[in-house]
């Protein structure tokens, strides 16, 4: 992908919003797993990933890791910034590279139901082995899986590409006009 300017300028700009996103709205959605919390920083990146292909979306969700990592998840050491690029960038580049090839709003809804069971499926085997680092029996690992850890990334992916589904075109066409 080539990056001229008005594309880093764009990228830079979806990378701030999602940090704000990210920033100013967490919360946990499963009470039982009050440590998985939901945030909508992933809807800028999807439409980084829709607008720029996967390259985008992965530049956003780097920045965006990067600048969780060095904030609110400052305590999970870079445990948490690897996670949380496997999960986004998952999402992201599945989403991205299937929207790329079918591009309608059927393929967009076909992409983020794709993106969404990918990210599910990747953080399996993911928490099973990050997890642990945390201090976390593995066995409480296993356990937590369907009560916690599926639900969480059904949930937060569905929630995200949803919004994004709506707010997708409006976002788009600010960005393609004003900036």
């Amino acid at each position: 992908m080539k990056l001229s300017l008005n594309k880093m300028v764009k990228i830079a700009a979806l990378s701030a919003l999602a940090i704000v996103l990210m920033l100013l709205l967490r919360f946990p959605i499963i009470p039982s797993a009050a440590y998985l919390e939901y945030d909508p920083a992933d809807i800028p990146v999807l439409i980084g990933g829709f607008m720029f292909g996967p390259v985008g979306g992965l530049i956003i969700t780097f920045i965006v890791s990067f600048v969780q990592f060095a904030t609110v998840s400052a305590s999970g050491l870079w445990i948490g910034f690897v996670m949380h690029i496997i999960a986004t960038g998952t999402l992201v580049l599945v989403t991205s590279l299937i929207y790329r090839k079918a591009h309608s709003y059927k393929g967009a809804i076909i992409a983020l139901i794709a993106g969404t069971l990918a990210m599910t499926l990747i953080m399996i085997p993911a928490n099973l082995i990050f997890t642990p680092m945390y201090g976390v029996p593995i066995e409480v690992v296993k356990a937590g899986l369907t009560v916690a850890v599926i639900p969480f990334n059904l949930l937060k992916a569905t929630i995200n590409s949803v919004l994004t589904l709506l707010l997708y075109k409006p976002l788009s066409k600010v960005l393609k006009d004003k900036i």
